[in-house]
C-alpha cells in the first residue's frame, strides 16, 4: 500500500486493513500503528491485535513500565499472569526471550485504557542477545486483544520480527532499497513489487544452500540456474 506524500503509515494502515480479509487473524503492528482507531477497526473486522507500546503514548507507556517493574521486583507474587521463555541460537548469537502476559483487569486504572477496543492483555518482553563480543538487553511492551497466553502472544511477536529480518533487512542490504533513487511516477511501486517477487522465488529454490545475494548473482550469470529459480516457483 503506497503511502501518500506528506503523510505517513498511520493513514495507509486503515486503507490496507479495509482491503484485507483479516477475520480470525492476529494483526501485529509497530508503535506507529498503535492507535485507538486502528485497534477498533481490527476488532470490528473480527481479528485480534498485538500492538507495540512505546513513548508515542507516553503516559500509558510509563504507567505500564512502572507496573511491570514493581511486579517483577516481587516475582509477580499473587498476580494472575502467564510466562513463556524461549532460547534460540543462530548466526553466531544466542537469544533468550521471556514474555510476561497480564490481564489488563489486574493492573488497576491506566491512562485512557477504555479507549482501546477489545483490550485484554498487557505484555512485557525481555530479550537478551549474546554475541561473540557483546551482550545486549532490550525490554518491550505490548497491548493485545488476545487472552492472557504468553506463549501465543510471544509467537505472534516473534513472527512479526521474522518479517523484519527475512524481508525488510534483505530488501535493504541485498537489494539496496533504502538507497534507491527510483522516485518517478509508478516506478517505486513497480520496483518494490518486483523485488519482493524476486525474494519469493529465490527463497523457493532450495537445491543450493546459498544466501539470497548469492542466488541472485548466480541467476544473473547463468540462464540455466535462472530457469531453475523460476521453475521452483511454479506450482506442481
Amino acid at each position: 500500500m503506497k503511502v501518500a506524500s506528506k503523510t505517513n503509515e498511520i493513514k495507509a494502515i486503515p486503507a490496507l486493513l479495509h482491503l484485507l480479509e483479516i477475520s480470525g487473524c492476529v494483526i501485529t503492528i509497530d508503535a506507529m500503528g498503535t492507535q485507538h482507531a486502528i485497534a477498533k477497526q481490527i476488532v470490528a473486522k473480527g481479528a485480534d491485535y498485538v500492538l507495540c507500546l512505546k513513548s508515542n503514548h507516553p503516559t500509558l507507556w510509563s504507567e505500564v513500565k512502572a507496573w511491570f517493574e514493581a511486579a517483577a521486583a516481587n516475582a509477580f507474587a499473587g498476580i494472575e499472569h502467564s510466562v513463556d521463555k524461549r532460547l534460540e541460537s543462530g548466526h553466531h548469537r544466542r537469544e533468550t526471550r521471556r514474555v510476561w502476559a497480564v490481564p489488563v483487569s489486574v493492573m488497576g486504572r491506566l491512562h485512557k485504557i477504555g479507549q482501546w477496543a477489545g483490550l485484554q492483555t498487557i505484555v512485557m518482553v525481555k530479550r537478551v542477545r549474546r554475541l561473540w563480543n557483546k551482550t545486549t538487553r532490550e525490554t518491550m511492551y505490548y497491548i493485545s486483544s488476545l487472552p492472557c497466553e504468553a506463549q501465543r502472544i510471544g509467537r505472534a511477536i516473534r513472527v512479526h520480527w521474522g518479517i523484519e529480518n527475512q524481508l525488510h533487512w534483505v530488501l535493504d542490504v541485498t537489494f539496496g532499497e533504502d538507497a534507491s533513487r527510483i522516485r518517478t511516477a509508478h516506478s517505486p511501486q513497480n520496483m518494490a513489487l518486483l523485488k519482493r517477487l524476486a525474494i519469493s522465488v529465490l527463497n523457493q529454490e532450495t537445491s543450493k544452500k546459498r544466501s539470497i545475494r548469492q542466488k541472485a548473482k548466480r541467476a544473473s550469470m547463468s540462464p540455466d540456474y535462472m530457469l531453475e529459480v523460476l521453475a521452483a516457483a511454479v506450482p506442481t
